[in-house]
């Protein structure tokens, strides 16, 4: 008798790692703000705007709130007026770039192929 196959369990039961970073991550803007960061250095919040262009004032709060949440991103408030805040990557924010790098080189690579399938289906 061919004994059962032991699958990988990725329900959202609450404990499931990988639904839960990927779900962090995975939205259409937390990544290109991580990569903002690193190639502009500390930022303000109307220069992450201004490079991201097509995003609304309020999700790019709520993508730099949750990166902060989780601690991919400092928020650092200047005492002065008008208050001045500003936004850079931490280490941890680091630490993830050259896995968001191999994505971006993947994507470039496979890109015409997979726009190629898309045309056929």
């Amino acid at each position: 008798m061919e004994s059962e196959k032991s699958l990988q369990n990725f329900t959202p039961t609450g404990s499931c790692p990988i639904r839960d970073i990927l779900s962090r991550l995975g939205d259409k803007w937390s990544m290109l703000v991580l990569l903002t960061l690193d190639a502009n250095g500390v930022m303000r919040f109307s220069e992450i705007h201004r490079t991201l262009g097509d995003i609304s004032h309020r999700m790019l709060t709520v993508t730099l709130r949750m990166l902060e949440t989780d601690g991919m991103v400092r928020r650092e408030v200047y005492a002065e007026v008008p208050p001045r805040v500003e936004y850079s990557l931490t280490e941890r924010g680091r630490s993830l770039l050259p896995h968001i790098f191999g994505l971006v080189e993947w994507a470039e690579a496979n890109k015409e192929a997979i726009l190629g399938a898309r045309r056929k289906s």
